[in-house]
């Protein structure tokens, strides 16, 4: 749905008008200002109709009052140039019969469009016509105005993401919508996905070659608040009347300043942008090499780079861009999923990724003062098409982390080999065969845990200590002899002997997929 407004006159369409056509007109003077904006139509034979006007009036007159006086005629002229009029239109007859040579000179000098009309012309007849034009077109933009602020208004007060806000925009200007920061940061986007990725594909450039004018359809709102400017929201090769672009800009930037006062999120744009760039690489919808403008729009150095993915449970996006800075780092953090974190390390091909990735994790643990803060880390990668899969595997590390058994001592960078079999069985919990083999090694404790419950628990102790019974029984608090007794009552159930090594392993196998299941 595009909103457009019936386009502003130009003196070119004016005299292009059925009623100005049958007076014949001639353009004597200003030919290449033709385009020039006409705001209303003004009928006056005074000689000082200058100090009367505001500025875009097309002035028509028989020139009357000015007929004999060469000094009166150019004064005239100059007086309509100094008010910035749009045209002036002769009616030749009694006054003057032809062109006056004074005023047209006038006119070329100034460049003020002169038109002749040839033939009589009911001058009230083109004065109704343009008027009304002009009424419909003011009354028009009142009616877009409020259309597009109260649909924008209703977005907020129901609690619509950001990403709405700019859907609504972008519906209605037909043309990709950018929020940036002041650093030309692109925070969100909005509109056809092809022709956003080619705006954003060369963005830094093209972004300040394109600088404050609004040409090519760049239409520019600032947003600030407070006496503070902290963004602007840019409509991109708009291409319908610059005079509705500019409300749809405005009408916008209202709207959004609004919102962000209000706290729509708990986000911050920024981190909005982050979150939804690195969901996207997540997920593997969009393809890595489609999100490459939008990485590199978002801040993200792309070129000849070396991309860590990192992730970190229960992690503050905060406290980890706040680490990012402190040690000089690029990269984006965000919030993903289930609680985990995300980091997208961009380094130079030059420096020691794997060094730089255990500092941060190091530095990370120090500031946030926890004991067990672990990042979960993929290997390097010199390929952007590889990040997905590299974020991926950070998350199933993250996951299988999470995991391990309280007291387990952890590194505090974990790799996938880090992780060993507790990492494979998640990574393979939703197949159908992992899921079949577990029932069937636990289904005897698992049909009897809501008579035994205490024995799953045991079990999962004893195998998780390397079936040390000391420690088992400690840790559940019960004597040797009664442990004896729970484990004689868990092979009992599963037909099985925990002494045997391969017996043992299938158990504690089944055991690890089981709880991957269940999201322990």
């Amino acid at each position: 749905m595009t909103t457009t407004l019936e386009p502003a006159l130009s003196v070119r369409q004016v005299l292009g008008l059925e009623r100005v056509l049958a007076g014949e007109p001639e353009v004597v003077a200003g030919a290449g200002q033709l385009d020039r904006a006409v705001r209303w139509v003004h009928v006056a034979e005074a000689a000082d109709v200058g100090v009367m006007l505001s500025g875009g009036e097309m002035i028509l007159t028989t020139g009357v009052l000015l007929a004999g006086d060469e000094e009166a005629q150019a004064e005239y002229i100059r007086s309509l140039h100094r008010a910035e009029a749009a045209a002036v239109v002769l009616g030749l007859g009694r006054a003057f019969p032809a062109p006056p040579d004074v005023m047209r000179r006038a006119a070329e000098r100034c460049g003020l469009p002169m038109v002749v009309l040839h033939r009589p012309f009911p001058f009230a007849e083109l004065t109704e016509e343009v008027q009304s034009r002009l009424v419909r077109r003011k009354f028009a933009a009142v009616s877009l105005s409020e259309s597009v602020r109260t649909a924008l208004t209703g977005l907020i007060t129901s609690g619509a993401p950001l990403q709405h806000l700019l859907d609504e925009v972008a519906s209605h200007s037909a043309c990709p919508v950018v929020i940036t920061n002041l650093a030309h940061r692109v925070l969100a986007t909005s509109g056809e996905r092809s022709a956003v990725d080619d705006v954003l594909r060369d963005w830094e450039r093209i972004s300040r070659q394109a600088g404050g004018s609004e040409g090519d359809g760049w239409i520019r709102a600032e947003l600030g608040g407070r006496g503070e400017r902290w963004g602007r929201i840019v409509l991109c090769g708009y291409r319908g009347d610059a005079a509705t672009g500019r409300l749809l800009a405005d009408r916008a930037a209202e709207a959004l300043v609004l919102h962000r006062m209000l706290g729509g999120s708990v986000h911050t744009w920024e981190e909005q942008s982050a979150q939804s760039l690195l969901t996207d690489l997540v997920s593997g919808v969009v393809p890595a090499r489609q999100l490459l403008p939008r990485a590199r729009a978002a801040g993200l150095p792309v070129n000849r780079r070396t991309f860590v993915p990192l992730v970190v449970r229960d992690g503050e996006p905060a406290e980890l861009d706040r680490v990012l800075r402190l040690l000089g780092l690029s990269g984006l953090v965000a919030e993903l999923a289930d609680d985990a974190t995300a980091v997208l390390l961009s380094l130079a091909r030059d420096q020691d990724a794997k060094a730089l990735a255990a500092h941060f994790a190091l530095r990370l643990r120090t500031e946030t003062g926890g004991g067990r803060t672990v990042v979960a880390a993929a290997e390097a990668l010199a390929n952007w098409d590889d990040v997905p899969a590299g974020l991926r595997e950070a998350l199933h590390v993250a996951a299988a982390v999470a995991d391990t058994p309280a007291g387990q001592e952890l590194p505090v960078l974990v790799h996938l080999r880090d992780v060993r079999l507790r990492g494979l069985v998640r990574l393979l919990r939703d197949d159908p065969h992992v899921q079949a083999f577990a029932e069937r090694e636990l289904d005897g404790l698992l049909c009897a845990a809501g008579a035994d419950s205490e024995l799953l628990p045991v079990l999962r102790t004893y195998l998780a200590t390397g079936r040390n019974k000391s420690r088992t029984a400690q840790l559940h608090h019960v004597s040797r002899p009664a442990l004896y007794r729970r484990l004689e009552a868990i092979e009992t159930r599963l037909g099985v002997d925990l002494d045997d090594f391969e017996q043992a392993a299938s158990v504690h196998i089944a055991l690890l997929a089981h709880d991957a299941q269940q999201g322990r």
